[in-house]
């Protein structure tokens, strides 16, 4: 049995007095929540008061981009050393916004990936297809290329460490959302990326959907049989909605 994971990503929202603010609200919520892992994916100005508010707490806390080296002259970045100096518990890669803002590719998750896991770190490698991709017919070779990349350099028996999701660029902000028939057909072909190395990681692999999941649709996204939770961008942002899809994994 796979653990849902529900990770609120905040994107560039928060400084550190409203984060700490989110948090106090959140961590009462979600204290009694059973078989659901939860997370939240907070700004790097952020992070140590958040470690430090949800410390002994059941939420783990994310960064929401990092550098492969421990080191070195890459202005503006930031290493897995510093991220486990303040005790992060995980990391986000590949979001699409990272991708298509600020140039990340595949050959970068290439190296980020590994890195992250050989730290400890839990990683969400994000995957997805614009559109244009879609309406090309190209959903399934966009994803195979970005789950390959992704996953080369992780050692075989640790692929089921590695927590993807499957993000419809399309969805993202948009309000728009993937019917359940679209969400488990890639949930189920990234699943199966992961099995042609190997079956049984494949079968511990977590594969989240991430696109515009809200309260009135995260039980019936979450029910699918390849969903394993959701990354959730703008609903993360209202503890009521947030918790409210908390909530519904485990009923899922």
């Amino acid at each position: 049995m796979r653990t849902p994971l529900i990770a609120g990503n905040w994107k560039m929202h928060g400084t550190i007095a409203e984060s700490e603010e989110r948090v106090a609200s959140l961590l009462p919520r979600i204290s009694t929540a059973e078989h659901v892992d939860v997370a939240v994916c907070v700004p790097f100005t952020a992070l140590q008061a958040v470690v430090d508010s949800s410390r002994g707490s059941r939420l783990g806390v994310f960064a929401q981009n990092v550098h492969w080296e421990p080191q070195g002259p890459y202005t503006g970045e930031i290493s897995v050393p510093m991220l486990t100096e303040i005790e992060v518990g995980g990391v986000v890669v590949g979001h699409s916004e990272r991708r298509q803002l600020f140039g990340e590719t595949d050959k970068h998750l290439q190296l980020k990936v590994p890195a992250a896991l050989s730290a400890g770190l839990q990683v969400i490698l994000c995957v997805g297809e614009t559109e244009e991709e879609r309406e090309n017919g190209d959903t399934e070779r966009r994803l195979r290329h970005q789950v390959q990349e992704g996953l080369e350099k992780v050692e075989t028996d640790r692929l089921g460490d590695v927590v993807i999701a499957y993000e419809p660029i399309w969805a993202i902000g948009t309000g728009q959302t993937a019917t359940p028939e679209q969400a488990q057909e890639a949930l189920a072909f990234v699943r199966a990326l992961v099995a042609d190395r190997s079956k049984e990681q494949a079968e511990r692999s977590r594969i989240l959907y991430g696109g515009s999941m809200k309260p009135d649709n995260a039980e019936e996204l979450l029910a699918l049989p390849d969903c394993d939770g959701g990354l959730i961008g703008g609903a993360s942002l209202d503890v009521a909605q947030f918790t409210a899809i908390v909530e519904a994994a485990p009923r899922a």
